[in-house]
């Protein structure tokens, strides 16, 4: 099946939009009630049953679905259709406990290429491109999602997955990729690869990256465009919702994630009260699946931090933009009573003179506050009797910038640790409590 543009469901009135989201909605929770008990047993004990729903308003009144959710009822115990009607399985790496598993019918996998397509479009790529997919593939949603919504959109799609690196810069200027797929800290290693073997990938074919899977700045944006020569569009997703292509940033104005929202409804909450917030206002992106059929999600908190706004884009699109995600609830940190989210240090680090786009940040316990070490990378050439100056450079800007007072540790080029997918921004080497 081959994927073709449709302007009526990317520039629909928001009242027929509205519509829909209704019709689909009512669909979506009846189908979650009538088959999966812990969604029954939640609305029951609520006084709820789907025929409530009569307004996009009343979603308010559903109860919310957690993480923790998946975990509980591992490994099937949310799907809404028997095993035997999935095609196929995903799931978290399980690092910090029993993994989650996401499952998807037929119809499930057709409309995730149908949106992933409609991303990747909305991103700047095109049917004829060749789409250099550097995501990982197997259980991670990232690679399989890029690959089957590149061939869907018509383009000519290279599989190589992360890793080999040296390889991968060879594919690019070999193959005349114009679109890269990976994760924003990824592209930023190719870009360093390439670097070292004397190729310019700025001067290569690509015109496009799609990074996603990993909060990432501005200021990061601007190195990777920077050092590879193409437009670095964000493109947002979660495997509990679908995998990547619930919202995309357009080619024309890269402000803000389109949500695409005749598939999905979206919210945003105080995360400490549970309360919808206004248009605007900065709290937790909270989804609800509407066409999902093995693994209907309603009102799944993602724990990413974000605001939404309706004004007009200058693309013509009229789904609602997703403001750039700064971080997750569940990643910000607490140092000596300031909220610091990575991002937020990660956008100071970015374009200061003397330092790679390069960092890990190192919590540890000292008595009992919290304290903060940023290790950092000095950029190639920078002689070691600079890195005390340099790192002192760096405390200064974190403090202005942020407020926190840090340790700024300067190490040398390629100490460290690069990732082949989601880059590890935090070593927490605090004790666990028992």
């Amino acid at each position: 099946m081959s994927w073709r543009y449709d302007p009526a469901a990317e520039t629909m009135p928001r009242e027929r939009l509205a519509a829909l989201q209704l019709e689909r909605l009512r669909e979506t929770v009846k189908n979650a009630y009538e088959n999966v008990p812990l969604h029954r047993e939640r609305m029951k004990a609520l006084g709820l049953e789907p025929g409530d729903i009569r307004s996009l308003d009343d979603v308010a009144k559903l109860p919310f679905t957690l993480k923790s959710d998946l975990r509980d009822h591992y490994p099937f115990g949310l799907f809404a259709r028997p095993r035997e009607q999935l095609l196929r399985l995903h799931a978290s790496s399980g690092t910090t406990g029993k993994p989650t598993v996401v499952g998807y019918t037929a119809r499930d996998l057709d409309t995730w290429s149908d949106l992933m397509a409609r991303s990747m479009a909305c991103g700047g790529a095109r049917p004829g491109d060749v789409v250099h997919n550097a995501y990982g593939y197997g259980l991670f949603t990232g690679g399989l999602g890029a690959h089957y919504g590149g061939e869907r959109l018509g383009t000519t799609v290279v599989p190589m997955s992360g890793g080999a690196t040296e390889r991968q810069v060879l594919l690019i200027m070999d193959f005349g990729a114009r679109v890269l797929c990976c994760t924003p800290s990824y592209a930023l290693a190719i870009a360093e690869v390439a670097e070292k073997q004397g190729v310019d990938l700025r001067r290569s074919k690509l015109e496009v990256g799609l990074f996603g899977a990993e909060p990432w700045s501005e200021a990061m944006r601007k190195e990777i465009e920077a050092r590879l020569g193409l437009k670095a569009v964000d493109i947002y997703g979660l495997s509990e919702i679908l995998g990547p292509g619930v919202a995309c940033e357009c080619f024309e104005a890269q402000a803000g994630l389109h949500g695409w929202e005749d598939h999905f409804l979206f919210e945003v909450i105080d995360p400490e009260t549970g309360k919808p917030l206004a248009e605007g206002e900065r709290g937790e992106l909270v989804i609800t699946t509407l066409t999902k059929e093995a693994l209907p999600m309603i009102r799944y908190r993602t724990r990413d931090v974000t605001s939404v706004t309706r004004e007009p884009c200058a693309c013509g699109r009229t789904h609602l933009r997703i403001r750039r995600i700064t971080g997750r609830n569940d990643d910000m940190l607490i140092i000596r009573g300031v909220n610091v989210y990575p991002s937020q240090i990660e956008a100071v680090l970015v374009g200061l003179p003397e330092i790679a786009p390069h960092y890990q940040l190192v919590v540890e316990r000292r008595g009992n506050l919290d304290h903060l070490a940023v290790e950092v990378e000095a950029a190639p050439g920078v002689p070691a009797d600079r890195y005390g100056p340099v790192a002192e450079s760096a405390r200064h800007h974190i403090k202005s910038m942020i407020g926190i007072t840090t340790d700024v540790v300067v190490k040398a080029p390629g100490e460290i640790p690069r990732s082949q997918g989601k880059a590890v921004r935090v070593r927490d080497l605090r004790p666990r409590s028992a």
